[in-house]
């Protein structure tokens, strides 16, 4: 009789889901009021879907997401269509859209209207629920590395059964074995945006995957149970994570999704978020980070790289922390050749789109904006990763390479080496470089020395020399993939420094300060600071009679580049110095704050 009655709950309650399909804005990406009664309701009247077994394999491989795709998945819901239709538009040059609607007619002729082609899309009607595709969508899993592509499932930790099916649709459209881990003993709720893979058998999540699967719901009966030693288990036999990597929850971010801060842009860095110190998440993201270099490695073995990317604040300047909506660059999308950037205001965007653009040279960078008052999609709790989904090709070439570092080494060439595979085996490979970006690429023909790893060295150059190079893989079958994959407009590099510095610090230059921007400044402001050996730094910002105003970093940094971040609007206008010390070594710039 207790199951019954919630089971009636249930219903009645989908009843009012179906009359809220065309009003998506009342679903925000997190749980309503409403929503928190049905859930368990939900989980107890849960149809099971897909193939409920898992994957009757002995290798699986879940991709990553700058891996190439055949299509990329929305949800039309009426109501953030200028967003959309500039999503539809980037992504329909790359691969298939498919767009999950009510009415495609209605859909198209905004569309056409819009000056959007129809010429690479496809509409499949069915009902839904939410825009947050996302968190309901189904994850690109190979078997075998690269033989089979099959999708794979969970269920949505939200009570939106419509939105929960969506994904048995479009892998029935395009021909695709789902398997949902939606039946006992197999059974977990999570969310896309609370997950991603470095496509090598490592994942990352937030801890909110703990606490979903720990039968803690409020009737326990309907929450899966499982613990973390069994999920990891799960995860393994169903998509082939060996290494599952969970964060604290950050505190002000109400979903929890690592989305909102965080995105491995290739197999040997992550891209993560930062605020101001001491703001918001701005502790947590850090802590989080140094326990995942601290106990975690790139599939090569190495330390993780980290680029640093500003979270915007509000156009008062408050932060989440202080009721603002949750501003981020670190969700966006990759769709082969481009990337679907979220953007808010022309002083913030200016400098992520430059970071971007020298972290991952060769991408078309789409700036969509989510934060205006006719689609403010970030109010809501996301942006364009959280509306999106894409699907990984069917029949993959896998190159995988670890990126050529800067040396001294001006002698003996420089040995590159790469993983390439293909289920019908690799015809030939190859590396292309050159030595200015106005030059011309010469071609040196890889070797397979062993299994699925090619190599071949670039001569030895000159020191000064600056190396712009990418590695192409060809298939029996003709397949073509390279690495970056928007080669050769996309490029690695390396340079080659001078011998006689290595293993000292050069006490007359041992840093370069290059040039703070924006400046003038009124908010977000990057200080970028080159260092040619490990050193101890402090960066300050002082007043024009010497007074210390703020110590921006004060600690070890690696050789290399890197962005330091202050909030200008927290200053009051006038001139100030910023300098950064190494030992007894001081350079100085001026900083203008309006």
């Amino acid at each position: 009789m207790y199951r019954l009655k919630i089971y009636i709950c249930f219903i009645i309650g989908l009843i009012s889901f179906s009359t809220m399909a065309q009003e998506p804005e009342n679903l925000p990406k997190g749980m309503t009021e409403q929503e928190k009664g049905m859930m368990d309701a939900y989980l107890q009247s849960f149809d099971e879907r897909g193939i409920t077994t898992p994957p009757p394999f002995t290798s699986l491989r879940t991709a990553a997401e700058w891996e190439e795709v055949q299509a990329l998945v929305i949800t039309w819901t009426g109501s953030y269509n200028t967003i959309q239709r500039q999503i539809v538009d980037a992504a329909q040059e790359e691969c298939l859209v498919i767009i999950m609607c009510t009415d495609s007619n209605v859909v198209k002729s905004h569309l056409n209207s819009n000056g959007v082609p129809d010429v690479n899309i496809d509409y499949i009607e069915t009902g839904w629920n939410s825009i947050w595709i996302r968190d309901y969508g189904s994850n690109t899993v190979y078997v075998n590395d690269v033989d089979s592509l099959i999708l794979v499932d969970w269920i949505y930790n939200r009570p939106r059964p419509l939105d929960d099916v969506i994904p048995d649709a479009y892998a029935a459209h395009l021909g695709v074995n789902l398997y949902s881990m939606t039946a006992n003993p197999y059974k977990v709720v999570t969310t896309g945006g609370n997950w991603m893979s470095d496509g090598s058998g490592q994942a990352f999540s937030s801890e909110l995957i703990l606490d979903e699967n720990d039968g803690s719901g409020d009737q326990p009966i309907s929450y899966p149970t499982h613990t973390e030693a069994e999920l990891d288990d799960l995860f393994s036999t169903w998509m082939g994570i060996d290494s599952y990597v969970k964060m604290t929850v950050l505190p002000y971010d109400g979903i929890h999704h690592i989305d909102m801060h965080m995105k491995i842009i290739d197999e040997q860095t992550l891209l993560v978020g930062e605020y101001p110190a001491g703001i918001a998440d701005g502790p947590q993201i850090e802590a989080n980070l140094q326990y995942v270099l601290d106990n975690y490695t790139t599939k090569f073995g190495t330390p993780y790289d980290v680029v640093r990317i500003p979270q915007p604040p509000s156009t008062s300047g408050l932060w989440p922390n202080t009721g603002s909506s949750y501003r981020t660059y670190a969700n966006q999308t990759f769709v082969n050749d481009i990337i679907l950037l979220p953007v808010y205001r022309e002083e913030y965007d200016t400098i992520a789109i430059n970071i971007l653009e020298n972290a991952m040279p060769g991408y078309t960078i789409i700036p969509i904006d989510v934060d205006n008052t006719g689609m403010n999609l970030i109010s809501a709790g996301g942006a364009i990763h959280c509306i999106t989904h894409t699907v990984g090709v069917s029949d993959p070439l896998l190159l995988s390479h670890q990126k050529l570092e800067d040396t001294y080494d001006d002698l003996n060439p420089y040995l590159a080496s790469a993983e390439i595979k293909h289920k019908s085996g690799i015809a030939s490979a190859s590396i292309f470089y050159k030595t200015s970006l106005a030059g011309v690429y010469t071609e040196i023909a890889m070797t397979n020395t062993s299994g699925d790893t090619w190599a071949a060295s670039i001569p030895a150059q000159a020191v000064g020399t600056t190396v712009y190079y990418y590695i192409e893989g060809n298939a029996v079958n003709g397949r073509t993939s390279t690495h970056p994959i928007p080669a050769p407009a996309g490029y690695h590099d390396f340079t080659i420094l001078d011998a006689g510095s290595a293993g000292v610090i050069d006490e007359e230059n041992p840093i370069v300060f290059n040039s703070i921007y924006p400046n003038p400044a009124s908010a977000i402001t990057v200080i970028p600071v080159s260092f040619n050996q490990p050193v101890n730094c402090q960066i300050i910002i002082t007043n024009m009679l010497g007074e210390v105003v703020t110590e921006v970093y004060n600690g070890a940094v690696d050789r290399g580049s890197k962005n330091f971040f202050i909030d200008a609007a927290t200053y009051a206008a006038g001139v100030y110095q910023v300098v950064v010390i190494t030992g007894d070594y001081k350079v100085y710039q001026k900083l203008i704050v309006q």
